[in-house]
């Protein structure tokens, strides 16, 4: 495998860092990765629209994953060691969550919607011309909650692959009171991972279909968080 690719999925040197930061940093990183796994190895997964994942894989397309924010817990746990990359934030939160992210097997850019992300748009058009999935989280990092932005629809664009939108939805869950109310699974729950149909961007497409996409794209996310409450509401 390229080396450059082979980084993507390492973790970053901590060098810029004080000592006191490195070690808040690996204590962040490691007890996300322990209360993710511990939570979510005793969650039971159900999938809905795994055809539309096949239909992508089958064309000879890698897929741009997209999902809300507060839905990353059990999202992470899912889609684990499929060599997806994922951008997180070039800030000291960005990097546990890069090193936490790779511990599950996920590839990290760094960039955010203020800070280096058209470098990292780019990095993610040549990752994905290499072969590789990548994944949106699309209302973040910091809002707001629910509102899809552009950024998959331009790498769509870019690249020729589909936009596949999913949700999970845990039977029971708590949440933590941040910007996007961060969903937690109780243990011993079940829960349900939702695929929608693709969204295909055009190589040609201008800013008003990009925009008609991204609208797309927010209606396909919209209707995969009430089909999971319609499940959640009927195992009650």
């Amino acid at each position: 495998m390229d080396e450059k690719i082979q980084q993507v999925f390492k973790p970053a040197d901590l060098a810029e860092y004080s000592v006191k930061q490195r070690m808040l940093i690996r204590l962040a990183s490691g007890a996300f990765f322990l209360l993710i796994k511990a939570i979510c190895k005793t969650v039971k997964f159900e999938t809905i629209g795994a055809q539309h994942l096949e239909a992508v894989e089958a064309e000879g397309k890698v897929p741009i994953y997209t999902v809300w924010h507060n839905r990353i817990f059990l999202g992470t746990y899912y889609l684990q060691n499929r060599r997806i990359v994922v951008i997180t934030s070039q800030s000291f939160d960005g990097e546990y969550i890069a090193r936490f992210l790779t511990g599950f097997g996920f590839g990290t850019v760094r960039g955010s919607s203020t800070r280096g992300g058209v470098g990292a748009l780019v990095e993610m058009i040549r990752l994905m011309k290499k072969g590789l999935a990548t994944a949106f989280t699309i209302d973040g990092p910091k809002g707001p909650r629910y509102v899809a932005k552009s950024g998959a629809c331009l790498l769509a664009k870019k690249t020729g692959n589909p936009i596949l939108p999913f949700s999970v939805e845990a039977e029971k869950f708590c949440t933590i009171n941040s910007w996007d109310k961060l969903q937690i699974p109780k243990p011993f729950s079940r829960a349900r991972f939702f695929y929608a149909e693709p969204v295909y961007v055009p190589p040609d497409a201008n800013d008003k279909e990009i925009e008609e996409k991204r609208e797309e794209l927010q209606n396909k996310l919209d209707g995969l968080v009430e089909l999971g409450q319609q499940w959640r509401e009927s195992i009650k």
